[in-house]
């Protein structure tokens, strides 16, 4: 018996304005979000992909759910949903949240944790920000869904030893990251394994077959048939299928016949009497660890482009340079201690922001340019330091009215 594992990250960031450096320098505006984030950007990628994906796509995986919920083996999924992506639901399609409520009601859906901003936060050297993410995302899947998370996937599957005791140490059973060749040498991913210097789980991605779909779909012309035939031959325990949500009816449109895959690949794997479905917390349940995953903490993996390492967001010099400012913020801000700038603050910690500033070549590069609004990685860096500048200005304005009193 192998277990087949799907996992869906859904994810929409903040989106920001493209500022005028010559108005835009002033160090203070009025409202400081509307001059910073652009949600009428936000809300027509959003209902955009909530047509294309969100929607079809989850009528699609409720209808095989309650199709195949009285057999001897029901269909199962999990989903990650970042707490920018549940922000933008409640905001522009609160429809939807009703509709994944439904979903997970039938009782064979888990949710998974994760850092709510889709932050780097895990590699701060102060540890606080990140467990407050992971508890502020913990706490509204309780709101929404009454359930918190025991499964814990980090911002685009970041993971070092460190990352991992940590999780392991705010209660989660297991934690999710990408089955790199070089951590497992010449062992399966297909196994479930123990972090080094913790108890926690660790499951891997099979990447291979998770990016057939992802990837490789309409370059293969492949059918659900065709897909379930590559899982039968696999030889472990557990096949993870971890993809990007989005992937169903948005990067891959419709005409690919992308969502009418999703609809045949329940019933295609089940032909194969030895495949089951499970979520990752019941794999976690009843799979003792094979072995011991060792990833140091200056060796952070991830499942981002072809190093498959923190370099999409900390690559070049720009970005590091980002990071440290948004990173340094945190004192500051902190000691402000205002709802409105702490949520400025932690949505400009938002990957993405990064993520677009990327100057790879030729795949990677491609990637990048797709999922950004801006026309040139030039743009993304000098947009992203000018609000950075401006919030600085704006946060030493605040502090400095505080001490007034």
């Amino acid at each position: 018996m192998a277990f087949i594992t799907f996992y869906f990250q859904i994810h929409q960031p903040r989106r920001l304005n493209e500022v005028d450096l010559i108005n835009f320098s002033q160090g203070y505006h009025e409202d400081l979000e509307k001059a910073y984030f652009n949600d009428g950007l936000n809300s027509l990628v959003f209902n955009r992909t909530a047509n294309n994906c969100y929607f079809p796509a989850t009528e699609i995986i409720l209808s095989n759910i309650e199709k195949l919920k009285k057999s001897d083996r029901p269909f199962k999924v999990s989903f990650s949903m970042s707490g920018t992506f549940l922000d933008q639901c409640l905001m522009f399609r609160p429809d939807l949240i009703d509709l994944f409520k439904r979903l997970y009601d039938t009782g064979c859906v888990e949710l998974l944790g994760e850092t709510y901003y889709h932050s780097l936060a895990s590699l701060y050297e102060n540890r606080d920000e990140f467990e407050t993410q992971v508890m502020m995302h913990s706490d509204k899947i309780k709101e929404i869904f009454g359930t918190r998370p025991t499964t814990f996937r980090n911002t685009e599957l970041l993971y070092n030893n460190a990352i991992a005791r940590e999780v392991y140490d705010m209660g989660f059973k297991a934690i999710l990251t990408e089955g790199l060749q070089h951590v497992l040498k010449w062992r399966s991913p297909d196994y479930v394994y123990r972090a080094k210097g913790s108890d926690i789980k660790v499951l891997l991605r099979n990447y291979g077959v998770s990016d057939e779909i992802g990837y490789r779909f309409t370059h293969k012309l492949i059918t659900a048939d065709l897909f379930a035939s590559w899982l039968s031959k696999i030889t472990g325990e557990t096949c993870n299928i971890f993809v990007d949500y989005e992937t169903f009816g948005e990067h891959q449109w419709r005409d690919t016949g992308i969502l009418e895959f999703l609809r045949h690949l329940p019933e295609a794997i089940l032909k194969y009497e030895h495949l089951i479905f499970a979520t990752p917390g019941q794999v976690a349940d009843v799979c003792p660890a094979n072995d011991e995953i060792d990833v140091f903490e200056y060796s952070t993996i991830s499942w981002a482009d072809l190093e498959r390492d923190s370099s999409a967001w900390l690559g070049n010099d720009a970005q590091k340079s980002a990071y440290g400012i948004i990173k340094d913020m945190e004192t500051m801000v902190k000691q402000i201690n205002d709802e409105k700038f702490l949520r400025i603050w932690r949505n400009l910690q938002t990957s993405d922001h990064l993520y677009f500033m990327c100057n790879k070549w030729l795949g990677d590069g491609d990637v990048h340019g797709y999922f950004s609004h801006y026309s040139s990685i030039w743009r993304a860096i000098g947009n992203l330091f000018m609000i950075l500048h401006d919030f600085q200005k704006a946060l030493g304005y605040k502090l400095a009215e505080l001490n007034k009193r």
